[in-house]
């Protein structure tokens, strides 16, 4: 059992791949919106990418030397794509039970993502609308993930010591960014990327899905009493 868990007073999420199974439609969306501008990238490097807000993302892509007039026109297309999904995504397995565990154990549960309002409220319909206690996202700060804008926000704001902070979530960024802001980085190999990476990427803990981070919390605290949302798996 991690101390880590027993301790921790809050929680915070990352939100595409990590609660909502959105991650290959994001690299699908990004792939065709680069293609749109005539910018050929594999789609495994596109993949690779996500988690990032688009400010870092393009850098990643096309590097810093590159015409920049295109940048909110490749976003916006991007944009546009990725809200033809918005029906189609679905959570991800045991992603509402988890949430609706962690604030009936007494949890403060938080969101910071480095997406964009825009995506924000279609995918908390996904998720049939969770009690956050804070949610932060990339249009709240000046810079995205692997920087930690978006985790210093949301500790900020809900009053919370890094070192008592969960951050959970499912690609490099992700873990980079949380080591960086001091709290203890929670991997889910949920998006693509697998467990020996995001440990390369500094997570002190690793799980293979979010049942398993739920059997692992649950073993760290005591039992909550049954909540009233988010009871569907």
């Amino acid at each position: 059992m991690s101390d880590s868990l027993t301790r921790a007073s809050g929680i915070v999420f990352d939100l595409d791949g990590t609660l909502v199974d959105s991650t290959y439609v994001h690299t699908l969306c990004w792939w065709e919106a680069l293609q749109q501008f005539g910018h050929e990238r594999p789609m495994a490097a596109v993949h690779h990418t996500v988690g990032m807000g688009a400010d870092h993302l393009l850098d990643h892509l096309l590097g810093d030397g590159r015409d920049r007039s295109q940048d909110d026109a490749v976003t916006a297309a991007h944009d546009v794509l990725f809200s033809t999904w918005h029906e189609r995504l679905h959570p991800l397995p045991s992603a509402r039970t988890l949430l609706n565990w962690c604030r009936d154990a007494g949890l403060t549960v938080g969101l910071a993502s480095s997406g964009g309002q825009r995506d924000l409220w279609a995918m908390m319909d996904v998720l049939d609308h969770p009690d956050f206690d804070v949610i932060v996202t990339g249009d709240d700060v000046d810079s995205t993930k692997p920087d930690t804008d978006v985790l210093d926000a949301a500790l900020d704001r809900a009053g919370l010591d890094a070192e008592d902070v969960l951050v959970v979530g499912d690609s490099v960024w992700d873990m980079q960014a949380a080591r960086r802001a001091g709290v203890v980085p929670v991997g889910v190999a949920t998006g693509g990327t697998s467990a020996p990476e995001l440990e390369s990427a500094g997570a002190e803990l690793t799980y293979q899905d979010l049942a398993a981070l739920l059997d692992a919390l649950q073993e760290a605290k005591p039992a909550p009493v049954a909540g009233t949302w988010g009871a569907r798996p």
